[in-house]
């Protein structure tokens, strides 16, 4: 099972849209938007997708937010959200929260941490847990996403 990880759009459907592309492409089964959504208007472009968002330190309008995430059919997890798919325990955050952060990799529950907030691609691995962050679609140089291959625990990142 594949799954995408989306993270920092801050609602620039243009970006978003490229990121949600590659994604598509890569025939991911469950995606994972690691905060900073910015918009209700990015939550649409992952229609057709099973889509897990979780809030950033830029999303304000929490409420219109979640409204449009259950609208879209979507899962909103608030601050955090944990998943098992593929024999695999995950856990999604925006990371902006540095202690909760740290926390959830160093209980080594999870096969995989994903999080966002400081716009660079990066993974590595703490204990049993892939920790990874995609990167951003806003505010960084290289915008990029990332697939996982929950079987492998495989992470690529993809640049947009």
């Amino acid at each position: 099972m594949k799954i995408g990880i989306i993270s920092d759009t801050h609602g620039h459907v243009n970006f978003a849209t490229q990121g949600v592309r590659a994604l598509r492409e890569q025939d991911v089964e469950q995606v994972i938007h690691c905060g900073d959504i910015g918009s209700t208007t990015i939550i649409e472009l992952f229609d057709g997708l099973s889509t897990h968002f979780v809030f950033g330190n830029v999303d304000w309008d929490q409420d219109g937010l979640k409204d449009e995430i259950a609208a879209c059919g979507q899962t909103c997890h608030d601050e955090m959200g944990t998943a098992s798919w593929a024999g695999r325990e995950i856990a999604f955050l925006h990371s902006h929260d540095r202690n909760r952060y740290l926390e959830t990799i160093q209980s080594q529950k999870y096969d995989l941490v994903c999080y966002g907030h400081t716009h660079k691609a990066e993974k590595h691995r703490d204990g049993k847990t892939l920790v990874l962050n995609p990167g951003a679609l806003y505010r960084t140089s290289v915008r990029s996403v990332a697939v996982v291959d929950l079987e492998t625990m495989e992470a690529e990142h993809i640049e947009v």
